[in-house]
């Protein structure tokens, strides 16, 4: 009787792997060199395009707001999160004790791939448990998944929504906190607007200040605490 051979059951989403694109590498290996010349690292921002673009249409916010704590930009372009997972356990926050870490995460497995909900919240969950191994001493805010296409009913938003149900119970309130600022991104009826993200997905260049704005009573309270 021969035994049926059992295939992985793992998602994608806790995969540690890196992106196969040119850019991704050394973008990689750019940012490992900015975090060794920056004499500190007090504030870290980790995720994806949203992230990476406080670099260009939120470059001036970031100096406002960021730029004397101390940050370190780690968002890449089409990241999801086995992406971060690759890019933490290849050094990205090695030998630097952030006071506060903010993480956002996971709109591209949705997006890319459609994960299921679960599978996403556990790309969410295995990258919280990485930091709380590389990062003990410091605080993580998880940003809910921020709303993708126009209406609150289409397929995309539905599933970041779902995502964002699960893994705002990862929080313990002691190292990791959760904020959900979605609101701030939709008009009364919960619909995106072009004005907002032009491609229904990345914030605008002007939205930038709002998205500082939303966080910065969590990040200034969290960043003062012992």
């Amino acid at each position: 009787m021969k035994t049926a051979r059992l295939l992985s059951t793992e998602p994608l989403s806790i995969k540690a792997m890196p992106q196969d694109t040119l850019w991704w590498l050394p973008r990689h290996e750019e940012k490992l060199a900015e975090k060794s010349a920056m004499e500190r690292v007090d504030l870290v921002f980790l995720g994806d395009s949203i992230t990476q673009a406080w670099e260009k249409e939120g470059a001036d916010v970031w100096q406002t707001f960021y730029q004397s704590r101390n940050a370190l930009n780690l968002g890449f372009n089409g990241d999801k999160t086995e992406n971060v997972l690759w890019r933490l356990a290849h050094g990205e926050v090695d030998n630097i004790a952030p006071k506060l870490l903010v993480l956002l995460i996971g709109t591209n497995n949705a997006g890319h791939r459609m994960d299921k909900a679960e599978d996403t919240a556990l790309g969410v969950k295995q990258i919280l448990s990485v930091l709380a191994e590389k990062l003990p001493k410091t605080k993580v805010l998880l940003l809910a998944i921020f709303p993708r296409s126009a209406k609150p009913t289409q397929k995309l938003r539905k599933l970041n929504d779902e995502v964002n149900q699960i893994i705002c119970t990862y929080v313990d309130d002691k190292r990791v906190f959760f904020l959900d600022i979605n609101a701030v991104f939709l008009d009364e009826n919960g619909c995106l607007t072009s004005n907002v993200m032009d491609d229904f997905l990345h914030p605008n260049a002007s939205q930038y200040q709002v998205f500082a704005e939303a966080i910065e009573p969590c990040i200034a309270r969290l960043m003062a605490a012992d």
